[in-house]
């Protein structure tokens, strides 16, 4: 029989994409391995690989449709000499699509089939939105069947539910978790500025993610704030004279990989701040991974530098400068964007003297970085004289780290940054 080929999940967060771009048209014969299509995520577009061979019968999915369910049939794949017009198959949900190691991505071949209701005392695996929208409509999220990626409830899955047609949510989730809707529609705004001449810009992907889980962070995670002032004058005579000797090897060492590295090490004197947040605990990570916030057209990425803290300086720099390049070229693979348990937004290149940074969940923290300024101080022996200061903020979720465990780490991460020599030791 025709087997539908289905919208993939290429990333753990996935339920909807673009379908780019079709690079088969309904009668090519595909081999497994080819590339049939490509498909934007909300952070990167990546091309789509056939796992059966046979002819394309049909392209139920036009070319730059936007938001299409995962799991949704995007084409038909008649194999073995099958002929156009049968039903449809899907082979098993276990073929579901994951993250490839390289940037392709292996199509999928699946079905969204029923997944059995949660025992009573078991976790309901289910992404953040549809979690809101379960707990909007006074849904039960245990007696709804997910079709995302290994069962997981998705959006689609909700969407339309109310508590008459499942279960009512028991009394077990706490009432300071009930999510604040928004008055303000898209009618209702347009109607404030009718008498105003304006442009509608309609929300890409990736600009709905990030308002989504931005807002999420601000209205679930208890955020706190710790600030200092760093000195600055130390560190840049000594990228001064470590860029010199690296001047060979066409290495040039920014503020910025300087503190990437800072942090890392921070994380490994500060152990249980080196830490995410798991919805039922916390989970203390072992090696640093740090995620840098990287503007692209349209929003931003962040990649994440693995083993932060047994990386040399030059080779942070250039892990640095590659996954910044493809992150603007929206040429990242998931893992290359996914975890971490840390982050840095360095607006300072910008002109900002300072700010206050969105924790990225499941993050435990984010440090927030300034203009390096000359300003004036007091210097040891109390006399005024001047130095170069920046300043930052650290951003810290309270239900992974407290106000103690906060200061410790941004200390050291200050001592750092003020006494560079020591991220050589």
């Amino acid at each position: 029989m025709p087997t539908e080929i289905l919208m993939p999940a290429l990333s753990p967060t996935m339920e909807e994409g673009t379908l780019a771009k079709w690079l088969v048209k309904a009668g090519d014969t595909v081999n497994s391995g080819d590339l049939i299509a490509e498909i934007e995520t909300d952070k990167a577009t990546m091309e789509f690989e056939a796992v059966d061979e046979g002819v394309i019968s049909e392209l139920l999915v036009a070319e730059g449709s936007e938001g299409v369910a995962v799991n949704t049939a995007i084409a038909i794949l008649l194999v073995d000499g099958e002929e156009a017009g049968a039903k449809p198959t899907a082979k098993p949900k276990e073929t579901a699509a994951a993250p490839a190691p390289a940037a392709s991505v292996s199509a999928v071949v699946s079905s969204v089939s029923p997944q059995p209701l949660a025992e009573k005392g078991d976790r309901v695996f289910a992404t953040p939105l549809a979690r809101r929208i379960a707990k909007q409509n006074g849904v039960d999220l245990g007696a709804v069947s997910g079709s995302g990626p290994h069962g997981r409830i998705i959006k689609a899955d909700v969407e339309g539910l109310s508590a008459t047609a499942a279960p009512v949510a028991t009394s077990t989730a706490p009432a300071a978790k009930q999510e604040i809707a928004s008055s303000a529609t898209s009618d209702s705004v347009k109607a404030m500025y009718a008498d105003r001449e304006y442009k509608e810009i309609p929300l890409n992907g990736m600009r709905k993610i990030i308002a989504g889980r931005l807002t999420e962070a601000k209205q679930t995670i208890p955020h706190f704030y710790l600030r200092r002032d760093i000195l600055l004058d130390e560190l840049l005579a000594f990228r001064s004279t470590l860029n010199k000797k690296l001047a060979a090897r066409e290495i040039k060492l920014s503020v910025n990989d300087f503190i990437i590295k800072a942090c890392a090490l921070a994380l490994q004197d500060v152990p249980a701040a080196n830490a995410v947040w798991a919805e039922d605990r916390v989970l203390q990570m072992v090696k640093s991974d740090v995620a840098v916030a990287v503007a692209i057209d349209g929003g931003l990425f962040t990649p994440v530098l693995q083993d932060s803290d047994t990386k040399t300086l030059s080779t942070l720099s250039t892990e640095m400068k590659d996954l910044a390049a493809r992150a603007r070229d929206k040429k990242l693979a998931p893992h290359e964007y996914q975890g971490g348990s840390f982050a840095i937004s360095n607006l300072g290149m910008m002109g900002v003297d300072n700010f206050d940074a969105v924790i990225n969940p499941p993050h435990g923290a984010i440090l927030a970085v300034g203009a390096g300024k000359r300003k004036p101080v007091v210097g040891p022996n109390g006399d005024l004289t001047s130095a170069t200061v920046m300043s930052v903020t650290l951003s810290v979720d309270h239900r992974v780290i407290d106000g103690a465990l906060g200061a410790e780490l941004l200390q050291s991460i200050v001592d750092y940054l003020e006494s560079p020599i020591a991220m050589l030791a």
